[in-house]
């Protein structure tokens, strides 16, 4: 079985990733190749972002590996918080306040309109390549649900009627924007 690197310290994003995975890869996290840095993220774009991340463990472990960058993006906010969602209501990375500032920033909004967009940089044999997945969906006006993490309670993908929230994480999986980017990445390495 492939090992891969997994650049991130998200417990919540290791575990959906490990559930796409788990028949095909052995997925290594940060804590499994004993890195506790605090990897730098300070690029302009998701994809900046996730090769980034993907690079700095090349680098310093010399591991095939993959980092994602994820933003959230609202149509009435000018696609903010985009590459800043993980922090958009300041450094302390709290989700709680990052979705209150969301619903406050559209309380006055009738163009609802968003969409995660994930990137992941996959890095092989000093080579990297991205893969993008997208969801499209909707800013609810209010939290509901209570599984997942980020701005789950507050955003409906198109053509569902639960936030990502209230569905399974199996559901999830199936649709996200990090699951349908894990599946082109899945795809690319099964036919390398």
């Amino acid at each position: 079985m492939h090992k891969l690197v997994f650049a991130t310290n998200n417990d919540h994003k290791m575990r959906e990733l490990r559930q796409i995975l788990s028949s095909e890869f052995e997925l290594l996290s940060l804590n499994d190749i004993g890195c506790a840095d605090d990897i730098p993220e300070t690029g302009n774009t998701l994809e900046a972002n996730a090769a980034q991340k993907s690079f700095y463990i090349l680098d310093k472990y010399g591991i095939d590996c993959f980092a994602d960058d994820t933003g959230l993006e609202i149509e009435a906010l000018g696609n903010e918080p985009g590459v800043y969602s993980a922090r958009y209501a300041g450094e302390g990375r709290n989700a709680t306040d990052n979705m209150l500032k969301v619903l406050e920033n559209m309380k006055n909004e009738t163009n609802r309109n968003a969409r995660f967009r994930c990137v992941i940089s996959l890095i092989l044999d000093g080579k990297e390549r991205q893969f993008e997945g997208i969801v499209e969906g909707k800013i609810l006006t209010e939290k509901h649900g209570d599984a997942g993490f980020g701005y789950d309670p507050i955003f409906m993908p198109h053509g569902f009627k639960q936030s990502f929230a209230e569905m399974s994480a199996d559901d999830k999986n199936k649709i996200s924007h990090r699951g349908r980017a894990v599946m082109k990445l899945v795809d690319y390495l099964k036919n390398i």
